[in-house]
């Protein structure tokens, strides 16, 4: 990987608009955007002063390409660290490309996915942890979200880590003094100091690894399957919750034949709603086929919800219906949240609501058409998240590579306290302690190869 050269790429979605901005970096990115501008006031760009905005034109030798605002920012003060500038230029897709044609000329190449950040990274503008925190910001859909990666981007997360990090070196470098000795059986680290900062770090650990369970689901959405028997209101359901026509509804048995996806934001946490084909026996192939990707939807959901229309729950024999088809489905998911919903409440009297609501336990009797008790069931929705630990401003994990490293530190560091209760010898436990130091380096970037980079970069947009 080469980092020293000047690079440039569109900083803006590609396509025409308003304005495009194109970006460019390295040692040579301010001489380089001079030897193409002309101010308007005739200053040389590569003489003005860091932080600063000129209007002028991109000349192509005689040829005016644009009229021009170009911002100048000098390392290492800049985004990458390195000399940057930012030509903020009309959004012609022609014009982006013959100015970015002409930059290549005059001595740069077009940047690698993420490379900006990477040169941030490899300046120490950011650690890892942050650099990754800054995609999770661009493809960031919700308030949550949103949240989360501004906290890790400030270093809220890499902070903590940081913290422990040094704490757990402070000690490890007397152990490691403590084996210079070994002839002379000295103890260099308090051993009670030791077992209190070792049972901080672990449950320090504990806390960020359960923090994911919530941080991976405001991420990438929680996905909630509505199942059921055809005709007892699926697709209204859905339509209901997004506010929206969104699938085809009709009196007709069997009308959806393929699951319909479409996501809904309650109060700042993505939920993808499936509506799914509906569940009976059926001869028709195509209608077998969906069935069968019900089934398969239902064990890809983290939240089932069971539709039953309440206006043909006519006696008890009707409701041990209901009761047995949850049963079955508990059984099967028995870690999933499962919603009991009654439609059609509109058409049932108080005392079928009463008898109905005290039969099935936890029923939400709700009418999809006329949309009564779908604010409820948000509510509802809204409680299978944790969002307390969101609410509260904790760190929350929400990267699977931090996750992965967390739980092999706290492996190692469970391996340090059973052997600091065992007795163990210094050169031994010193081992463990490298490897817990190693796999918190590795979350914010102080242990790294250019193969995890390469891995982490690539999932950047070409621009940032």
């Amino acid at each position: 990987m080469i980092y020293h050269d000047n690079i440039v790429a569109l900083a803006t979605p590609s396509g025409a608009g308003a304005i495009a901005i194109i970006r460019v970096s390295g040692v040579n990115a301010i001489s380089i955007g001079a030897s193409v501008f002309q101010s308007v006031r005739g200053k040389d760009l590569s003489k003005q002063k860091s932080h600063t905005l000129h209007l002028g034109h991109i000349k192509d030798e005689a040829k005016i390409l644009d009229e021009v605002l170009v911002s100048v920012f000098k390392g290492p003060n800049s985004y990458t660290g390195e000399n940057t500038i930012e030509i903020s230029c009309h959004g012609s897709t022609y014009i982006q490309q013959q100015i970015i044609q002409l930059l290549l000329r005059k001595g740069c190449r077009m940047a690698n996915p993420g490379e900006f950040t990477l040169r941030a990274f490899l300046n120490g503008k950011l650690d890892l942890s942050q650099a990754e925190a800054v995609a999770d910001l661009i493809n960031s859909d919700n308030e949550a979200a949103h949240q989360i990666a501004m906290q890790q981007m400030r270093g809220g997360f890499s902070n903590e880590i940081a913290q422990l990090r040094q704490e757990l070196l402070n000690f490890a470098s007397l152990i490691e003094l403590e084996l210079d000795f070994s002839e002379e059986d000295v103890e260099f680290a308090d051993r009670t100091q030791f077992r209190q900062l070792l049972e901080k770090i672990e449950r320090v650990l504990k806390r960020l690894i359960d923090s994911f369970a919530v941080g991976n689901v405001i991420k990438t959405g929680i996905p909630v399957a509505i199942v059921g028997e055809p005709n007892v209101g699926k697709s209204t359901l859905l339509n209901a919750l997004l506010n929206e026509e969104r699938a085809i509804v009709s009196e007709i048995a069997g009308t959806t034949r393929d699951a319909i996806e479409d996501e809904l934001i309650i109060e700042g946490i993505s939920f993808r709603f499936i509506d799914t084909a509906g569940i009976r026996e059926t001869r028709d192939v195509v209608e077998s086929i969906g069935i069968q990707k019900t089934f398969e939807k239902m064990a890809a959901a983290q939240v089932v919800m069971l539709l039953v229309d309440g206006s043909r729950l006519f006696d008890l024999a009707s409701v041990a219906e209901v009761s047995t088809e949850i049963e079955k489905i508990r059984n099967q998911h028995p870690l999933k949240p499962l919603l009991v919903i009654g439609n059609k409440a509109d058409m049932l009297d108080v005392d079928r609501q009463k008898l109905l609501t005290s039969e099935i336990q936890g029923l939400h009797l709700i009418s999809a058409k006329n949309n009564i008790g779908i604010d409820d069931l948000k509510k509802q929705l809204i409680s299978f998240v944790n969002t307390g630990a969101l609410r509260n401003n904790e760190t929350i994990v929400t990267n699977a590579r931090h996750y992965d490293s967390l739980l092999k530190a706290l492996e190692e560091i469970q391996k340090v306290r059973f052997g600091l209760q065992s007795g163990l010898s210094s050169d031994l436990m010193a081992i463990d302690i490298r490897e817990a130091l190693y796999h918190f380096g590795m979350i914010t970037g102080q242990v790294t190869n250019d193969e995890l980079l390469g891995n982490i970069f690539a999932n950047f947009c070409i621009g940032k």
